[in-house]
């Protein structure tokens, strides 16, 4: 099918597409290669308020920004990853241009288009979405059969930053790694970085290449672990020619086994992981560091995010004396660094805040359907892919303990199957519906802490809508579940109701 266009009293034109994919990053490139394959007739384009593709590899410019997953699950299941294990972002970046290049997508993204209202309509059996050109400010207004939310699970405009006390009285630079300057100048300075995640594990090693020396001060301890940034297996693999197709299938099956063992072990033996964990990092540490205070966490491993070290490159900052770790909370910044809770004076020309970031439910975007809007904190998901009483549209949010990305392929092949069970039913409508049995349901957190409770999710949680306590009303399932249920599911159930 082909785009229409038509001119509303407004004067602004409004185009028609079949699907509507809003976002450019890997949730939303990977939507438009599975759309294409299996719909080539069907018309869609992608919104994104950025300048350029790749989301979070786009907007994050701080020092030493890589991948925190294996490539070869990050990496799409259908585009072969040929370089390290762990990647750069100029190099994600570049695997996605290939993607965009292989499937004839760049006529179909349209950058700059932040898009701000979504308005479904039963008369019309479509979405009328709107927005505004970021670089004119001009008014955009599509509408739309099928909406596909891939649009990242952060906030991009505001990071989350505490408020610290004496903060305005610092005489150093302060910044965020979300917004970090191209001009900020670290060499010989002495770095402090807040927080212990993957963006504090990715920025130590690199600023302490050439900072004065770089401290990391945390609240509380994290996991950390070594990987090698280049998987023996794959040296091996390459170096029998084997072709990069088969080394791709073979290297990512290989990092999903081992991902699904370390989950396992993180519900089932807790406490064997934990001492594994500890006892990989003690070697690789100075003697007589002090594991238990700096990384020893009091949660589950894997309740919160293991940060990954490729070649423990932090750990090798430490060793030579080039970085150091603080466990303690910030008091009061000082005008020359920072004076922690025990009264440790960290001297600083630069801090560095790398505190993280707040959820952002569906882009910001405004919903209403028949003119009535979306309250998402009373709504409830459906298998964490759409949202209940919102029709024609479903979301790509990835795994907590798996990459993104394999969880982006299984929701567009099931967005797919979605789209032509509609077709063949000549269905206009599908929408997630609660059942009378389900009347009485308890709705519990989007995410419940027992099972993850990282800073930004316990933060945003009252933001985001939730989950029942029964199937189909329950999400964050793990890979090793979702790889076979997800490409199995009923679209006939009775919590899908077609119109």
């Amino acid at each position: 099918m082909t785009t229409t266009t038509q001119e509303r009293p407004t004067g602004t034109t409004t185009e028609h597409v079949d699907v509507l994919i809003v976002g450019a990053g890997i949730s939303g490139i990977g939507a438009a290669h599975h759309l294409k394959e299996r719909f080539p007739g069907r018309s869609f384009v992608i919104l994104d308020a950025l300048d350029a593709r790749g989301g979070t590899w786009w907007t994050h410019r701080y020092p030493g920004v890589r991948s925190d997953s294996d490539l070869f699950t990050f990496g799409y299941r259908f585009k072969p990853w040929r370089g390290a294990s762990i990647a750069t972002s100029e190099e994600i970046l570049s695997y996605l241009d290939e993607v965009i290049a292989d499937d004839g997508l760049a006529e179909r993204i349209r950058y700059r288009h932040r898009v701000t209202t979504a308005s479904w309509s039963s008369a019309e059996h479509r979405w009328t979405v709107e927005g505004t050109r970021e670089d004119t400010g001009e008014s955009v207004r599509l509408t739309t059969d099928f909406l596909w939310m891939c649009q990242g699970y952060y906030d991009h405009d505001r990071p989350y930053r505490p408020q610290w006390p004496g903060l305005d009285r610092f005489g150093g630079a302060v910044v965020h790694p979300q917004q970090w300057p191209a001009d900020l100048e670290t060499t010989g300075k002495r770095v402090v970085v807040i927080g212990s995640g993957a963006t504090a594990a990715t920025l130590v090693p690199a600023l302490a290449d050439t900072a004065a020396h770089v401290t990391m001060l945390q609240r509380s301890p994290t996991f950390f672990f070594a990987r090698p940034k280049t998987h023996e297996l794959a040296e091996t693999l390459r170096a029998l020619d084997v072709p990069d197709d088969w080394t791709h299938e073979i290297l990512r099956r290989a990092y999903i086994a081992e991902g699904d063992e370390i989950t396992r072990m993180s519900f089932e033996q807790p406490d064997e992981l934990r001492e594994l964990l500890i006892e990989s990092m003690r070697p690789q540490l100075p003697e007589g560091f002090d594991i238990d205070k700096h990384f020893n966490p009091s949660y589950r491993p894997w309740q919160q995010r293991l940060a990954l070290l490729p070649d423990g490159d932090m750990f090798t900052a430490i060793r030579e004396g080039k970085a150091s770790v603080v466990t303690d909370t910030v008091d009061t910044f000082t005008e020359t660094g920072i004076r922690t809770s025990s009264g440790e004076e960290l001297a600083a020309d630069v801090v560095v805040t790398a505190t993280g970031f707040d959820l952002s439910v569906f882009g910001g975007v405004s919903f209403a359907v028949d003119g009535q809007p979306v309250d998402f904190p009373s709504r409830v998901t459906w298998r964490g892919l759409m949202i209940s009483g919102v029709p024609n549209m479903a979301y790509v949010f990835g795994y907590f303990r798996a990459s993104w990305t394999l969880r982006a392929d299984l929701v567009s092949e099931f967005v797919c199957r979605l789209l032509a069970r509609m077709q063949e039913r000549g269905a206009t409508t599908v929408v997630p519906t609660l059942r009378p049995q389900d009347a009485d349901m308890p709705l519990r957190p989007w995410a419940v802490p027992e099972n993850f409770n990282s800073g930004y999710v316990m933060r945003s949680a009252d933001r985001m809508f939730k989950q029942g306590d029964r199937e189909p009303w329950i999400h964050l399932r793990e890979y090793a579940e979702e790889r076979t249920a997800l490409p199995a599911l009923d679209l006939d159930d009775d919590s899908l109701v077609y119109r």
